[in-house]
């Protein structure tokens, strides 16, 4: 159907002289054009709708754009064409697709910030922490062929996506289990995932269920110094690390894991032989030059310095704005003694793990704001707890702040 007005403007545009069959062809181009102009309103309102809402759900670490901004040209990475065309990079080591030159430097970073052991340690490389994560279960529960899935858990607040890599290809070898306070089996092998810090609660935190039958993963990718105290080198059985939270390059997807055991180390290999052939080159290459960069501390200002300043004087003006109020709550943590900065310094997690009234479904109100957070539901918890990521850029993280008064306002006239 043609408007009221652009059948005047196809009026005053034919002449009655013209044939009917061209009129009609002038009419259907009206109403093409109308339709068209309609959709690009549409679209421009879908736009602006979805550029009004803040994301904090995800971790995606673009806070760290303006360090890699200040570094410029100085370490850009060239490769030709003609490099890194095999799919080995070192035949004669047991994880034949990793750079002699990444396995140095991640050994190198290790021992600069201290908060890992590696001498003595075999080092994997994968597609970031959660291809690693499902290479430590395959390791850890293929040999046992187990006649049942092996339960994996972790105690809760867990983070959230630790279900979902234990469902997802619906294992015979493993399924979630849960909450690891919730364990209480004595004669079934179960692997407990060790998040620490924990993401989403920032806590610095060991295993739960300790019980004989156990196999521990702990999850690492926290323990840096923009985060938290380094308190000690860690020594575990499997350690996870990724690129995506020490350096921000989440785009990558390289992650390390320091295994202590050959067997077990040859095993999350084999996952990643048959699951992608490896780890790409050119990520590496990129990865051996930023890592490099870090543990040398070649740059006019220290990244870890950098990422703790960021980070210390976001948690600051955050409970500046909730001081006075308990109807939305953060954690609070003590200082600790960190190796790595030789002071005491403040913890200063990557993401805000925030506490309503009980009753309250704290995502549904953040939405009400246009703003996206991760409920607690995800993690284990009651709907009154959402994770805010602190990770993000800082002009959101200043747009945040400026609504957080009438979030607290929301909150406070909520009904449950």
């Amino acid at each position: 159907m043609v408007s009221t007005e652009a059948a005047v403007v196809i009026d005053s545009f034919v002449p009655s002289t013209v044939p009917a069959s061209v009129a009609a062809a002038a009419a259907a181009v009206a109403v093409v054009v109308e339709v068209e102009a309609i959709k690009t309103t549409e679209s421009m309102l879908t736009n602006l709708n979805q550029q009004s809402i803040l994301d904090f759900d995800k971790g995606d670490p673009t806070m760290y754009e303006a360090y890699w901004k200040s570094i410029g040209e100085d370490f850009k990475i060239t490769i030709s064409a003609s490099e890194a065309l095999s799919y080995f990079a070192n035949p004669k080591s047991f994880c034949w697709f990793m750079l002699p030159k990444l396995e140095q430097e991640i050994r190198n970073l290790h021992n600069v910030v201290g908060n890992a052991v590696v001498e003595g340690r075999h080092i994997v490389v994968g597609n970031g922490s959660s291809q690693l994560i499902q290479a430590a279960l395959y390791a850890l529960a293929e040999p046992l062929d187990p006649s049942s899935p092996i339960s994996v858990m972790s105690a809760a607040p867990f983070y959230s996506c630790y279900p979902q890599i234990a469902h997802y290809m619906r294992s015979g070898l493993f399924k979630w289990g849960g909450d690891a306070h919730a364990y209480d089996r004595d004669d079934q092998p179960y692997i407990e995932m060790v998040n620490c810090p924990n993401n989403p609660d920032g806590e610095l935190r060991g295993p739960v269920v300790n019980k004989a039958n156990g196999m521990l993963v702990h999850d690492l990718a926290y323990y840096w110094p923009q985060y938290t105290a380094i308190t000690k080198p860690v020594d575990h059985n499997i350690m996870l690390f990724t690129m995506s939270k020490c350096t921000g390059h989440a785009g990558s997807r390289i992650g390390w894991a320091i295994v202590k055991d050959s067997h077990v180390a040859k095993q999350m290999v084999k996952f990643l032989e048959i699951s992608t052939i490896g780890v790409s080159k050119e990520a590496q290459l990129r990865a051996i030059s930023i890592l490099e960069m870090i543990s040398t501390n070649s740059c006019s200002t220290n990244f870890f310095e950098f990422g703790q300043f960021v980070m210390a004087g976001r948690w600051k003006t955050l409970r500046e704005a909730l001081e006075g109020t308990d109807i939305l709550q953060v954690p609070n943590f003590p200082p600790r003694h960190c190796n790595f900065k030789r002071n005491y310094i403040e913890c200063n997690p990557a993401y805000a793990w925030m506490k309503a009234q009980e009753g309250i479904n704290l995502e549904e109100v953040m939405k009400e704001e246009n703003i996206r957070v991760r409920g607690g539901g995800t993690f284990g918890c009651p709907s009154n707890y959402a994770r805010l990521s602190i990770l993000g850029r800082d002009n959101d993280f200043d747009q945040f702040l400026k609504k957080l008064p009438s979030i607290v306002k929301r909150l406070a006239h909520s009904k449950f």
